[in-house]
């Protein structure tokens, strides 16, 4: 009945030992991802596996606090150009330098700078190769658009070794492209020009059972589908690359690996569901029925208490995909019951430590039940709807989505009527009739009036719980289409109150 429209939605440190390093990797990670699920926003990433294998060794975690005078800059760039076996260390040193924002604009802005970084990353020296792709990848997670222009000669390089041997080498590569891409219009037209799109295709193909690559694929995509205007070049180009598949397919997460995978790759679909284009395309290629079967499996998780590894910030992006199909034409087939539990488990679950999450998963079951006997049935038959009557007294509206809920079992008529009634609605909304909220008002009569319009035992049921004096209430103190409402349901289902005669006549 009711389908709503969809919605559009690492850094450095030191810390007392190696584990606690380790966790505050980890927290950070989670965080830029939950950045990502609050706001949609366009978010860097620094990684941190160089700084935890320099911990592990021993090495100094110097941050390149200091901002380096141009001299200074002057003298590391001579030092890595005369360096001889000792050409690693200075691209080192180098890149910690390069961790101050001030250094790396006097960085860019040195003769032959960007030209010996260059020519380090394409040197045979496999080392060098790494420490420069570092040197890059800290130049890229700058705010200064100016800095990100400058690494665009460094492009064709970053693309070519996506399909390199070294996954080290890889995903720096991957995440400084990613970092590279919200920089301005500029730079993801270049980098789309240099052929960002089929270099990601191709690298999550040949690397699709590496996941620390797949994750960095996911995030770099992510990047390039947030950026404004991506329906007339981005959007085209990725559907005809041949990665939505791979895409799709990553969608579900490996129990030992963890959920960054399939975190990154979801809110990838999610932004090419979202994009205002044709989605039949990607239902055709499964996407819907993955988005469901991945939520069953999280549904059934989360019921046993696995609450932890970030576990709700890949349900986020999920339920978006779900919801979004559905209100494309996309239909859930056959009618699985799981996924109705799955998503009755993440609302409750969630209600208290994520409202936001719950009231999510209550929009993306209200999609599904819209025009769907079977799963409304289902809700009736596995006792889920006095669920959805608890969800009556929460307010950020997780109360209106579950009217809308009950709105859809109820459009279905007397049987599913008479099922709502029986599972004491009629009291809850008595409740909500009297809340402040006008939406939730305006919801819970048109509830009623599908409730009362299927039966003259509920009409008796309702004028049992005094529930007529509300509908007055409604009439006299509301106004617009709330006062409509209530006058048509006291004409036409209560007309034995005189009062109500009179003020209508």
């Amino acid at each position: 009945m009711w389908r709503l429209k969809p919605l559009r939605h690492k850094a450095s440190g030191s810390a007392n030992n190696l584990e606690e390093f380790k966790h505050k990797r980890r927290e950070f990670e989670k965080a830029l991802r939950q950045a990502r699920r609050d706001k949609q926003l366009i978010s860097k990433r620094l990684l941190q596996s160089v700084d935890v294998e320099e911990k592990e060794k021993g090495d100094s975690m110097e941050t390149g606090s200091t901002p380096l005078s141009p001299e200074q800059v002057r003298e590391m760039i001579r030092g890595v150009q005369s360096g001889g076996e000792e050409k690693a260390a200075h691209l080192a040193s180098l890149r910690k330098a390069l961790r101050n924002p001030e250094s790396q604009l006097t960085f860019i802005k040195s003769e032959n700078s960007m030209h010996m970084l260059i020519g380090q990353l394409s040197s045979h020296n496999a080392q060098c190769q790494l420490e420069a792709a570092r040197c890059l990848h800290e130049l890229s997670h700058s705010t200064h658009p100016s800095v990100g222009q400058a690494c665009l000669p460094a492009g064709p390089y970053l693309l070519t070794y996506l399909s390199s041997q070294s996954t080290k080498l890889t995903e720096l590569c991957l995440y400084t492209l990613g970092n590279l891409c919200p920089d301005s219009a500029v730079v993801r037209e270049k980098l789309l020009a240099q052929g960002i799109v089929s270099a990601l295709a191709n690298c999550i193909h040949n690397q699709r059972y590496n996941l620390v690559v797949v994750e960095a694929v996911g995030f770099t995509l992510s990047q390039l589908l947030q950026a404004k205007n991506t329906n007339e070049k981005i959007i085209p180009a990725v559907m005809a690359s041949g990665i939505v598949p791979h895409v799709i397919s990553a969608l579900t997460p490996d129990p030992e690996f963890g959920y960054g995978p399939a975190t990154e790759c979801t809110w990838c679909l999610h932004y090419l569901v979202s994009s205002n284009s044709d989605n039949s395309m990607l239902i055709a290629q499964g996407a819907l029925s993955q988005c469901s079967a991945v939520l069953i499996t999280l549904g059934g998780a989360v019921a046993q208490g696995n609450l932890e590894g970030g576990i709700e910030l890949l349900i986020w992006p999920l339920l978006r995909c779900l919801g979004n199909l559905l209100v494309s034409g996309g239909d859930v087939k056959p009618e699985d019951t799981r996924l109705l539990a799955a998503l009755c488990v993440f609302s409750q679950v969630y209600l208290h430590p994520h409202p936001a999450l719950s009231r999510e998963s209550l929009w993306a079951l209200n999609n599904l039940t819209a025009g769907s006997s079977g799963f409304c049935s289902g809700l009736l038959l596995f006792n889920m709807v006095p669920i959805l009557i608890r969800f009556l007294s929460f307010s950020k509206g997780i109360n209106s989505m579950a009217l809308r809920v009950l709105g859809n079992i109820a459009h279905h008529g007397t049987e599913y009527c008479v099922g709502l009634t029986q599972a004491g609605l009629l009291t809850a909304l008595c409740a909500t009739l009297k809340m402040a909220e006008p939406e939730v008002v305006t919801l819970s009569l048109e509830v009623l009036y599908m409730l009362v319009s299927s039966c003259p035992q509920v009409v008796e049921e309702f004028m049992r719980l005094n529930g007529v004096p509300l509908l007055e209430a409604v009439l006299y103190n509301s106004e617009g289409e709330q006062r409509v409402r209530a006058a048509y349901l006291l004409d036409h289902h209560f007309p034995s109150f005189s009062e109500v005669e009179s003020f209508s006549s």
